[in-house]
């Protein structure tokens, strides 16, 4: 079972691999993707099903025994992630497969983005599986490096412009991450997570919580935490459907997983933590406030991720295995439905060769079909009952509810922040699917992979994009069983020993 661990990173490589020796056959390209991503779903549903059963699953790397090698661990949460992460990456690559036949036919093969995305993907899956900080560090530039390559292809003037915003905000915060990286192995000689666990408890407190702000602040940073998060809405919007969506789903929520796999393992706290609370509820707000704002609907849907990482920063500020269950159930809900939006916004892009929102309507009568497709996602987003986002937000409020007075007030702007929410999707709703029906604008720059005529829209793309519609439902659907799966998990690391006793025995 432990040999399965290593599969989720090693299989994309390999894929990757392949797909640039075979960079002239087109459909053994797709192919490989869409066989390596479905293997590493079974993988890590096996992982799931067995940690869930037995605890933790490690592999020692080269043999070597902890804090001394590598380890990679799948706990409940880390196999959790990594299934959700890894089926929205699949559906993602449909959309972009089925969008890149549409553009530029069948028979043309990518000598980059299938490759690329597969990196990406194993980034992703190192850093839910990772068991110390320097390979956290790897799993972040490997994800990083593939990011600039996917957002930058076929590049206009503005995206060199956005894309250039987004690798300096990255590469400072690598510089950041790097750096508190040599400040914890200096003062504790380690960076295995396990054993930072007890050797930080050692440090002088004032250590402790300057160690701990560094790490707040470094993934803060890749989370889009406000007041960090400037650089997601001038970035994100500028990319295809697909790599947005991918973007928006999978990169953020990383952020999240380490500030969550960190704040509990290595600086454990006495209770709510005033600071997060507070970056929770400044996200939440800046971010549906920046959202009403927006006439642009990429822009629109890129300050709502920002303000829904808030939701997650305050099950994590409660600092209770109710909190930490809360965040985990939010940030599967989010992967989802977050996805999906920006490529149902690409399917709506295409339609009306427009991201303006006030120069769309009356679409809902043209495509039926495309305003369920975002209808659903929107109110999922919202929390209205009995949707996943329902689910998900109750559980964060119970946690709110059940702690001190700085939680339940920080429970009411979760309330406030999910109203502003509905207000900004329904604003679109009426704007974009209901009014005069207008013509599709011509395409102004034919040769990029933003804005197509409606032409070449297909149905698979739709497919994809219902397919994780689905998902999200079935997420809803499941509540109860997955609800019980996030309590364990968010109870095993708040206890902290499941974890400390797989990977150190």
């Amino acid at each position: 079972m432990s040999t399965l661990v290593t599969l989720p990173v090693l299989l994309p490589i390999l894929g990757a691999a392949l797909s640039v020796i075979f960079v002239r056959q087109a459909t053994l390209q797709r192919l490989i993707g869409i066989v390596v991503l479905v293997a590493v779903c079974v993988v890590a549903a096996v992982l799931l099903v067995a940690a869930d059963r037995t605890g933790p699953v490690v592999v020692e790397l080269g043999g070597w025994p902890a804090p001394v090698g590598i380890v990679l661990v799948a706990d409940r949460l880390s196999a959790l992630l990594l299934l959700i992460s890894t089926v929205v990456t699949l559906a993602v690559l449909v959309y972009a497969i089925d969008q890149r036949i549409s553009d530029y036919g069948r028979d043309t093969a990518s000598t980059t983005f299938h490759p690329i995305f597969l990196l990406l993907s194993t980034g992703v899956s190192l850093a839910y599986l990772t068991g110390d900080l320097f390979s956290l560090f790897v799993a972040f530039e490997i994800m990083l490096a593939a990011s600039y390559v996917l957002i930058t292809r076929r590049t206009n003037a503005e995206r060199i412009r956005s894309g250039m915003t987004y690798v300096i905000i990255s590469l400072t915060s690598s510089l950041l991450f790097l750096t508190t990286i040599a400040l914890v192995y200096a003062s504790t000689g380690t960076v295995n997570l396990a054993d930072l666990a007890g050797r930080v408890a050692a440090l002088p407190p004032g250590l402790r919580t300057l160690l701990s702000m560094l790490t707040i602040v470094t993934f803060g940073i890749k989370a889009a935490m406000v007041p960090l998060h400037f650089w997601l809405p001038d970035s994100y919007p500028n990319a295809p459907a697909p790599v947005t969506a991918l973007f928006a789903g999978l990169l953020t929520k990383v952020g999240i997983y380490a500030l969550l796999r960190t704040q509990t393992l290595i600086f454990p706290g006495d209770g709510p933590s005033a600071v997060l609370l507070v970056l929770a509820v400044l996200t939440m707000v800046v971010g549906a406030l920046g959202a009403l704002a927006q006439n642009d609907l990429n822009r629109l849907l890129s300050f709502l991720l920002v303000s829904h990482i808030g939701f997650m920063l305050f099950g994590l500020a409660v600092d209770d295995a109710r909190g930490a269950a809360g965040t985990a159930l939010y940030i599967v809900h989010h992967i989802t439905v977050q996805a999906t939006l920006f490529l149902v916004s690409g399917l709506i892009t295409r339609r009306t060769g427009t991201v303006s929102i006030d120069q769309m309507g009356g679409l809902a009568r043209r495509s039926p079909v495309l305003a369920v497709l975002f209808a659903v996602p929107a109110l999922t987003l919202a929390g209205i009952p009995p949707t996943s986002g329902f689910v998900a937000k109750l559980a964060l409020l119970q946690a709110g509810a059940a702690g001190t007075v700085g939680t339940v007030v920080v429970a009411g702007f979760v309330v406030l922040a999910s109203l502003l929410t509905l207000w900004a999707v329904v604003r679109v709703w009426i704007r974009v699917f209901w009014g005069a029906d207008k013509e599709p604008l011509p395409d102004d720059d034919p040769h990029d992979e933003l804005v197509i005529g409606t032409s070449k829209t297909s149905a698979p793309m739709y497919v994809a994009s219902a397919a994780l519609v689905a998902v999200s439902i079935a997420i809803a659907a499941a509540a109860g069983p997955l609800s019980a799966v996030t309590e364990r998990a968010g109870a095993d690391l708040i206890a902290r020993v499941p974890y400390l006793e797989a990977v150190l025995g």
